[in-house]
């Protein structure tokens, strides 16, 4: 059956998308969109928007500000919504699977491929990976900072927001952070009206959206509780992994803080193998929160390797799923309130502090001990700023380049 054919007429009268027609198009954007959230945005826009025409400009412009205001990985976000205003909730599970599913799987197998190693902790190439990770998160507090922050109120709202995030390196912290900075946003920017109406609608219900913020609150406040009184490390993995992709704003470098606050402290991964895993997750396409399954498949102890993967995976984009379902029903009375507008330039301003503090720790802390290291992170980052080079291609030039400095 063509894609054309598959096309159903929906509730609201909207013609409608099959999972597998949603899958094809996001499988096709999760093997090949390297370059982290804002490159997703901009792939995005190229295959929904210009190629597929699945969604307008305006409602892609709005759907963009309304998943970089709630916690979780927006560009995933922004994919799982248009994959559900196309063909439902089984065609935002379609967009998940595909733009989730190859990086996700190219990074259990580095995890397995570290584990065969014995002295994975102090290969040159392991050093080089973490030294290219200072050159990628550099790179987007540039790009973001020039489009987030292009007056100095809301420079100075980032830098506040860093400030606040080194000294107070907890979820609480960035929450707050993102919270105030909110506050301000609100109070500091003026109101503006937004006439535009979007031709886009979801199938989804108020009920339905009303469950599932249930759901999300209950899973947030329950497990830690459960956790509490019934020892289980699979619970343990699962409410850690929740909890981060419940209260990380901005996606992306910015989980970084608090997953490393999760899962080295408590011994489940070492910093190096942290440090190494998000590195490698650089040369890989697709959203960052994959690193998880990484994450989940190197741990310590029980439950690890696929098993861990998966809790792991499924654990931090669950609370995407939940959170977005109960906020696109509500979608265009949100979007048109000009003080929702007003406090997201201050939320967003915040997003970029967030990432200078992932830029400090863990990334350089962990990777630049040395002229030489420092030299060849400057060398990564002006191939990726100045020269325009692939991500996966410089990943893979300062693998080897750490390798041969190993061996000097």
């Amino acid at each position: 059956m063509s894609e054309r054919a598959a096309i159903s007429e929906g509730v609201d009268g909207e013609a409608r998308g099959s999972f597998f027609e949603v899958l094809r198009a996001s499988l096709r954007l999760g093997l090949t969109s390297f370059g982290g959230p804002i490159a997703h945005l901009g792939y995005f826009h190229e295959e929904y928007v210009k190629r597929r025409k699945w969604i307008d400009e305006q409602s892609y412009a709005d759907l963009v500000a309304l998943c970089q205001f709630l916690p979780g990985p927006a560009s995933s976000q922004v994919s799982i919504a248009i994959g559900i205003a196309r063909a439902r909730l089984l065609g935002g599970l379609a967009a998940w699977l595909g733009f989730t599913l190859p990086s996700a799987l190219a990074l259990v197998a580095f995890a397995f491929g570290i584990n065969a190693f014995a002295n994975a902790a102090d290969a040159g190439w392991l050093h080089g990976l973490k030294i290219v990770a200072v050159a990628v998160v550099a790179q987007a507090v540039w790009g973001m900072a020039r489009s987030l922050c292009p007056d100095r109120e809301r420079a100075t709202i980032a830098i506040a927001a860093s400030i606040a995030t080194l000294a107070w390196p907890t979820a609480l912290g960035q929450v707050s952070a993102i919270a105030l900075a909110g506050l301000v946003g609100w109070k500091l920017f003026p109101a503006v009206n937004s006439a535009a109406k979007s031709h886009l609608r979801f199938p989804l219900s108020k009920k339905l959206a009303m469950g599932a913020w249930t759901i999300f609150f209950a899973l947030l406040i329950g497990l830690p509780l459960l956790r509490q009184v019934a020892a289980s490390p699979a619970l343990e993995v699962f409410d850690s992994f929740f909890r981060v992709g419940s209260l990380v704003f901005g996606g992306g470098h910015v989980v970084l803080p608090l997953l490393q606050s999760e899962v080295v402290g408590p011994g489940w991964v070492t910093n190096a193998q942290f440090v190494a895993g998000y590195g490698a997750a650089q040369a890989v396409p697709g959203p960052l929160f994959t690193f998880s399954a990484y994450l989940g498949a190197i741990r310590a102890a029980p439950p690890n390797g696929w098993a861990g993967a998966a809790l792991a995976l499924v654990a931090i984009f669950l609370p995407s799923f939940l959170l977005l379902i109960g906020a696109l029903p509500f979608w265009d009375v949100l979007r048109a309130r000009p003080a929702f507008q007003s406090a997201l330039k201050g939320v967003n301003a915040a997003v970029v502090g967030l990432l200078l503090t992932a830029l400090y720790r863990p990334v350089w802390t962990s990777a630049i001990f040395s002229p030489a290291d420092f030299a060849l992170g400057l060398i990564a980052f002006g191939l990726l700023i100045f020269w325009k080079w692939p991500p996966w291609l410089v990943v893979v030039l300062s693998a080897a380049t750490g390798e041969l400095l190993k061996r000097l």
